[in-house]
């Protein structure tokens, strides 16, 4: 059990009961509010903002698209007027290579898009309110009694007055909040090399497609041929994109002053990639430059008596292969059924049916991390002559599909990027 110290007000607090109590409305907490309540449970989800609200985490992976199909949620985003994604462009200096989420060795689609989360966020909870789910905004959790049948949420709204929920089970989604990772004191070192990411909206210049080849059907991600620092460029269907750059401190710095504020060390980074002022309009800001460092997280473990955390309230890697969002639905995906289960008296393993399986793409995606910023994914991806079976493979990943161990960089990742690397000339 886990408390907050209670004020005078909380001393008679309201009690209302559920059959699941859902901690975020992001998209893991609206998918599974959506898939729950069709299926006639009673939910409530918990949010701590007010929709629409601005995410990064906006170019969606094929993977991802096929998880809201299967929890009948695909026509939400289809009939949104999205950026159609259909892969990758990977530049460095003046090379570029394609990758092309369609030809790629995994069974399903190649085609994603990206998204302004706001809009996308709040598609997903407004469609989980239609089936059903209720939603209360600007409420926080301050406490959790865990109970492997009856857990207990405590909750302050914005006008400070208390309530308590009382659920069948709950769900964590609070993404980076991590809520119950916090209240259960489950929260770990991630292991990864702590970065930072500068990040806003910027239009695309009129000349970006007609005449310095930007493709809009890709997210466009830039490795810097000196310094260890990345960007992002997302288009979307407005004109508009998301730019965004990341690297540790010490790597920023050699770009950008370090005692610099963030629009500086923004614009620092924005001119030392060339190819960018062909692309971005830097005098047409559509958002404050953010900063946001230390994002890396994770937890002991994903599940508790009563409860089980998704997405990236349980563990979040980096921006790099926006695996963010589809981590998140597969969580849920993977969590309902065994919610549903579990409401109907079922005996669940947690641990074999969510925990073991959601890790293991995880896994597979910081396999994948580790190799971008150590050098070895560059070396295979700017090789000039891959193997194609191999590039399919690798293809299948980046697009995703992180759980199917029958691409030999799902089932032993490590092993085979540290061969492939070898191969193409990266020195161990």
């Amino acid at each position: 059990m886990t408390t907050s110290v209670p004020t005078p007000a909380e001393t008679e607090m309201p009690l209302h009961d559920t059959d699941v109590a859902i901690i975020g409305a992001g998209p893991a907490g609206a998918v599974a509010a959506a898939m729950l309540a069709r299926a006639g449970h009673r939910i409530i989800v918990i949010e701590a903002t007010h929709f629409p609200r601005f995410s990064i985490g906006e170019s969606l992976l094929p993977q991802c698209l096929m998880d809201l199909e299967m929890a009948g949620l695909a026509e939400v985003v289809s009939g949104a007027g999205y950026q159609m994604k259909n892969g990758a462009r990977f530049v460095r200096g003046d090379e570029r290579v394609n990758i092309n989420f369609q030809d790629k060795s995994s069974e399903g689609t190649g085609q994603a898009w990206q998204v302004e989360r706001a809009d996308f966020d709040q598609r997903l909870i407004e469609a989980a309110c239609e089936r059903g789910a209720e939603v209360r905004f600007g409420q926080r959790v301050m406490a959790f009694d865990r109970h492997p049948e009856i857990p207990t949420l405590t909750i302050r709204d914005e006008q400070d007055h208390c309530w308590q929920l009382r659920a069948r089970f709950v769900l964590d989604a609070s993404g980076l909040a991590q809520v119950l990772g916090r209240l259960e004191n489950t929260l770990e070192e991630t292991h990864l090399t702590p970065r930072q990411a500068l990040f806003t909206h910027l239009s695309l210049t009129p000349e970006a497609c007609r005449e310095h080849g930007f493709d809009r059907t890709k997210i466009q991600i830039g490795l810097h041929p000196q310094a260890n620092v990345w960007y992002w460029v997302i288009p979307f269907a407005n004109g508009r994109a998301s730019a965004g750059f990341v690297g540790a401190p010490d790597e920023l710095s050699r770009l950008a002053p370090p005692d610099a504020d963030a629009p500086q060390r923004f614009q620092a980074c924005l001119e030392a990639f060339g190819e960018l002022d062909d692309w971005l309009d830097p005098a047409t800001p559509h958002r404050e430059v953010a900063a946001l460092g230390g994002y890396s997280r994770n937890v002991t473990t994903l599940t508790g008596p009563g409860y089980a955390i998704l997405g990236n309230a349980g563990e979040f890697l980096d921006p790099i292969f926006s695996s963010g969002v589809t981590i998140a639905v597969r969580s849920a995906c993977l969590a309902v059924p065994l919610v549903r289960a579990q409401l109907e008296g079922q005996v669940v393993d947690w641990q074999k049916d969510f925990e073991h399986p959601l890790r293991h793409g995880i896994d597979t995606f910081r396999a994948f991390v580790d190799a971008w910023y150590d050098g070895r994914l560059p070396a295979i991806i700017f090789h000039p002559e891959p193997p194609a079976y191999l590039r399919r493979m690798i293809s299948a990943v980046l697009a995703g599909y992180a759980w199917d161990d029958n691409n030999p960089f799902v089932s032993q990742p490590r092993r085979h990027l540290n061969t492939l690397a070898q191969l193409c000339g990266h020195a161990a």
